[in-house]
């Protein structure tokens, strides 16, 4: 199978490609630029190319699957996608951003008339979350709530912060009775009980909000993190100079000089996640710990590749993909059984 990391130089699609690497993979590496990817791919002893996404159906004539990492996705995603049905690849990205997974959502029978998978999110965003949720539905089928928590460590990356700064102006979201509605920011605080202990969080804009209603059916769905309390105020009086476009470019060419976690970081900090679903009548909780955010993102994209030819064409989640359980096969994950509270 050929399969390919566009955007290689970035962040994520490096530790992909080193990850596949030494896993015995030979992805092609690619993106825009040939000077920052060539280097890479000279460096790891792989094939690279150099093409704008409007020259992508062309590249991928002769790739089985596609690895989409060349953010933003609000602007990428699409025109990627189109390419991939035009060639027949599979495509799977690493956003984590609501309006990406609804929009590629809706390509669902495009992509089953290609032939193809459409798998967004096949990192941290959304896998461990996606797979809690999952978890959580299969022991309470009648679940009509659900609220998902995370904590990551170790910093993040450049192609993150800047995701982070126009999901900072857009505000928090939420679903509820099926439908998206938007909210201020930590509109919403509870206790996550997460195996290192109980944390307080507030709620955010999660990817959840969309893939965990996809995956599962619930149709109330919160996210959250650990975020200071002044977090939802702070957001309601900024978010309208957040959207000014010389504000948006401004704090973009301030997070591009960001550095994501080195080596040593990646392999000292963890993240947890914490999921409840619930009824009228009954109540189930889950807690897992993963290793670093990006460590867990490069783990679960090359087991993705791996399977992808298994799934069933057509848009997916994680686990609507690889099943519920697929967050217990990556490295380092230590899971709980779902318990009734």
């Amino acid at each position: 199978m050929t399969w390919m990391v566009y955007g290689a130089n970035g962040y994520t699609g490096r530790l992909i490609a080193e990850l596949a690497v030494a896993r015995g993979e030979r992805p092609v590496l690619a993106g825009r630029s040939r000077e920052k990817v060539e280097p890479i791919a000279t460096a790891l002893g792989l094939e690279h190319r150099a093409f704008g996404l409007g020259d992508a159906a062309a590249n991928l004539a002769d790739v089985d699957v596609v690895v989409h990492c060349a953010g933003p996705f609000s602007r990428t995603a699409g025109a990627m996608v189109d390419a991939c049905l035009a060639s027949r690849t599979h495509y799977l990205d690493i956003t984590g951003e609501i309006d990406v997974f609804e929009s590629l959502n809706l390509r669902h029978l495009d992509a089953r008339k290609a032939g193809i998978v459409v798998l967004p999110g096949a990192g941290f965003d959304v896998v461990p979350t996606d797979c809690v949720a999952a978890l959580l539905k299969d022991a309470l089928p009648s679940a009509t709530h659900l609220d998902l928590a995370f904590v990551v460590g170790g910093g993040a990356s450049a192609g993150t912060t800047k995701t982070s700064v126009e999901a900072a102006a857009a505000g928090g979201r939420i679903r509820v009775n099926g439908e998206l509605r938007s909210v201020r920011i930590g509109h919403r605080r509870r206790t996550a009980r997460f195996r290192s202990g109980p944390r307080e969080v507030g709620s955010i804009p999660w990817g959840d909000v969309s893939t965990a209603y996809h995956s599962t059916g619930i149709p109330n769905i919160t996210t959250f993190t650990a975020v200071p309390g002044v977090l939802g105020s702070l957001q309601r009086i900024f978010s309208p100079v957040l959207r000014a476009p010389l504000v948006q470019n401004a704090a973009k060419s301030v997070a591009g000089k960001v550095k994501g976690p080195d080596e040593r970081k990646r392999a000292n900090t963890r993240s947890e996640v914490f999921g409840e679903a619930w009824d009228a009548r009954t109540r189930v909780q889950c807690a897992i710990t993963t290793p670093n955010a990006y460590s867990l993102t490069a783990d679960a994209v090359v087991r993705a590749i791996r399977g992808i030819d298994g799934v069933a064409p057509g848009f997916h989640t994680p686990s609507s993909a690889f099943g519920a359980h697929f967050v217990r096969t990556l490295d380092g994950v230590v899971a709980e059984d779902v318990r009734y509270s």
